[in-house]
């Protein structure tokens, strides 16, 4: 994994393509019964224009034109001058599910949440559509992939204790609840290839997670936008994490 693509204006896009790449993967497997489709939906995300600091003028000058035919320009002095402060902006910002449906009556069989930053903030409201969205997956009969590659936030509760990792991925069969099948990944690990079920007595899929990351990644032209001389954006990587990345990154570093 590649820490680098958390970063808030990298992960956007990295979503997006991880989707698609995802589908397209799928849908080279299970077609002519199912189809892969990648399903958006829309929420806001909080941006916050932080506080400009700078010197406050103790008069302003504004300048505007006389009335018509007066000619010239007027100067006219502002005081006391205005202060600057913060604006919140609410932006959209578009995720997508990829959905698993049988073509005969379009019934969704598999549903593939990749989760996003906003899915994992308490604090947002699409933490609590998407918890809302998780329970009804989880009481249907519908099978459930959660996909986690971002080490901050909160994560979707587990009964039960699983080894400590900073990604994971999830899958929840239907018919095998509420026991679910756990991969936690490290930092340096290959990406597993996962079963994606259908319906019976059809075979699982096979998502070949190392792949579609590393077609996301080229056709993406990270590797082009994203500045490896600067640090990991947070949360901060482990002292061990961190050895790891920069033994990566060192032949580029003294490259540059």
């Amino acid at each position: 994994m590649d820490p680098y693509i958390e970063d808030p204006e990298v992960w956007s896009d990295f979503h997006a393509g991880l989707a698609d790449e995802i589908r397209a993967q799928l849908n080279a497997q299970i077609q002519p019964r199912y189809v892969a489709r990648m399903t958006p939906r829309v929420t806001y995300e909080i941006v916050e224009i932080a506080e400009r600091r700078g010197v406050i003028p103790d008069v302003a000058v504004w300048e505007r034109p006389e009335p018509a035919g007066t000619g010239g320009v007027a100067v006219i002095a502002i005081t006391p001058a205005p202060v600057t402060s913060a604006i919140t902006l609410e932006v959209p910002l578009e995720l997508f599910t990829v959905e698993i449906r049988e073509i005969k009556n379009m019934r969704l069989v598999t549903a593939i949440e990749i989760l996003s930053p906003v899915n994992k903030q308490p604090s947002h409201e699409a933490y609590e559509d998407y918890q809302r969205k998780r329970r009804a997956l989880l009481r249907s009969m519908t099978h459930l992939i959660e996909i986690d590659f971002l080490r901050g936030g909160t994560r979707p509760p587990l009964q039960e204790a699983v080894p400590p990792a900073p990604y994971y991925v999830m899958l929840s069969r239907e018919n095998k609840r509420p026991r679910v099948e756990v991969w936690p990944i490290q930092i340096q690990d290959k990406l597993p290839v996962l079963p994606v079920p259908l319906l019976q007595p059809d075979p699982d899929a096979k998502l070949n997670l190392n792949a579609v990351l590393a077609n996301v990644y080229e056709r993406g032209g990270y590797a082009t936008i994203i500045d490896y001389k600067e640090s990991p954006p947070p949360p901060k990587l482990s002292s061990p994490e961190l050895k790891y990345v920069d033994s990566l990154l060192k032949p580029l570093r003294e490259h540059v």
